[in-house]
């Protein structure tokens, strides 16, 4: 999917961390102490105990693809056609998952359940994307 002007996230003081952390090439959300949920997308309490101090913790950057679509249309020049809009479950909660692309895999190999891991698309030098590959049995 490289090779096109990508639109670049806003970096806002609840967002500008996660893009920072995938920039520094690890996957990390916001974490509650108090009951352990991960929280995605950011939000400055905790939807499960109202905790209000949150932290931030890395991921594995596994998954498991929930869902996906073939998107046919260009919506920007140079952008290449097919490509897939995957919603990947992380490994560490049921419910923690990421919109992102899913890549280095023709469309027709995908399958809800696939393995997957998270591969990151340098845009600048504060932000790189999430993206999520097929991941290979003991890789």
């Amino acid at each position: 999917m490289a090779g096109f002007f990508r639109p670049l996230p806003a970096l806002e003081p609840l967002t500008a961390p996660f893009w920072r952390a995938c920039r520094a090439g690890r996957l990390e959300f916001l974490h509650c102490p108090r009951c352990s949920y991960f929280v995605h997308p950011p939000r400055p309490i905790c939807p499960r105990c109202r905790q209000g101090e949150l932290e931030r913790r890395a991921v594995s950057g596994r998954g498991v693809l929930y869902s996906y679509t073939v998107n046919h249309k260009a919506w920007y020049p140079g952008q290449e056609v097919p490509y897939v809009i995957g919603l990947v479950e992380l490994a560490e909660q049921e419910g923690l998952r990421l919109t992102t692309n899913i890549v280095n895999c023709p469309p027709e190999r995908l399958r809800i359940g696939l393995p997957v891991r998270v591969v990151f698309e340098v845009l600048n030098d504060e932000v790189a994307l999430p993206l999520f590959e097929p991941a290979e049995e003991g890789r």
